[in-house]
């Protein structure tokens, strides 16, 4: 399955990607933000799965995820919020706009490979 993985953080990128790769998902694809990873959505047939932080320039997580659920193309991929945004009413609202799953910075590679299974058998 090919992932989308979305954070302005190179260094989160890579982290999110080592763990992807420790779960058994190696076909990732990288984008710096919401504007950038819709483009990448367009071009890249095949995308499974969606892991975006909420706080990004140019779209953050949040716009991000309602344009995705906007799109019939693309309204049924799982989506995993992954951020620093840890009150209740943050996560409601992520829940709210269409995010599957929930995850607060920092992360265990555990962590993130746990909330991927329940998302995916959801």
């Amino acid at each position: 399955m090919k992932v989308l993985v979305v954070d302005d953080s190179k260094t989160i990128r890579k982290i999110i990607i080592n763990c992807l790769k420790d779960a058994g998902y190696n076909d990732v694809v990288e984008a710096e933000n919401g504007k950038e990873a819709l483009e990448k959505l367009e071009q890249n047939d095949g995308i499974g799965m969606i892991l975006t932080d909420w706080n990004m320039p140019e779209m953050d997580g949040l716009s991000f995820v309602k344009a995705v659920r906007a799109q019939q193309t693309f309204k049924a991929i799982p989506i995993m919020m992954i951020t620093t945004e840890a009150v209740k009413e943050d996560v409601i609202t992520a829940i709210k706009a269409g995010v599957n799953n929930y995850l607060t910075k920092p992360f265990t590679p555990k962590a993130i490979k746990e909330k991927i299974n329940k998302m995916l058998q959801g």
